[in-house]
């Protein structure tokens, strides 16, 4: 009876190993909110990386968190480094791209808990309504990501905090207009 039972165990991971190599390559994980402000009122929030405070949900996880700033304030070459708790882990964001109003573009990397290495965007589209602000995540799923990606749902875990941050974002600049 145990030789059976451990057979099946032996043949069910081997399942899950073989299953994880059929998920995809990347991961792309976004959200978006509708803000009652313009662009030029929102860019900011984004493009100057110590107004992170105020709104990035991670800065609320663990408010004590070591941050250091390199380059400029905002726009292209503007970095952030962080250290903190297991809840935010420790890496480097860096503006590589910033059109005004419009878009920028972070080069992400995660040092821990796990390493990864991804591109962060963020784009405004002004409509009827005021502002569409979309926050995405792009980057390549190596193997022990999609062995994860079995057990834990990226997509939700890391969309729960954009969609956060993106609530944070609206109360803040929607209140600025006010």
């Amino acid at each position: 009876m145990f030789k059976t039972i451990a057979i099946i165990l032996v043949l069910a991971v081997v399942a899950i190993l073989i299953y994880a190599t059929t998920r995809p390559d990347t991961l792309h994980v976004q959200r978006s909110i509708t803000i009652k402000a313009p662009p030029e009122t929102i860019f900011p929030q984004i493009d100057t990386l110590g107004n992170w405070r105020q709104w990035s949900p991670y800065e609320k996880y663990d408010p004590a968190m070591k941050r250091t700033f390199e380059g400029p304030a905002g726009g292209q070459g503007a970095a952030y480094a962080w250290d903190g708790s297991s809840k935010v882990g420790a890496g480097r964001m860096e503006i590589i791209e910033s059109a005004p109003s419009s878009k920028v573009v972070f080069k992400l990397d995660f040092m821990r808990p796990f390493e990864a290495h991804n591109t962060a965007t963020f784009t405004l589209l002004p409509n009827a309504d005021g502002t569409t602000v979309t926050w995405a995540m792009d980057g390549p799923a190596p193997y022990i990501n999609k062995l994860m990606g079995i057990f834990f749902n990226m997509d939700e875990m890391i969309g729960k905090d954009f969609a956060a941050g993106l609530a944070s974002l609206k109360t803040l600049t929607e209140a600025a207009g006010a």
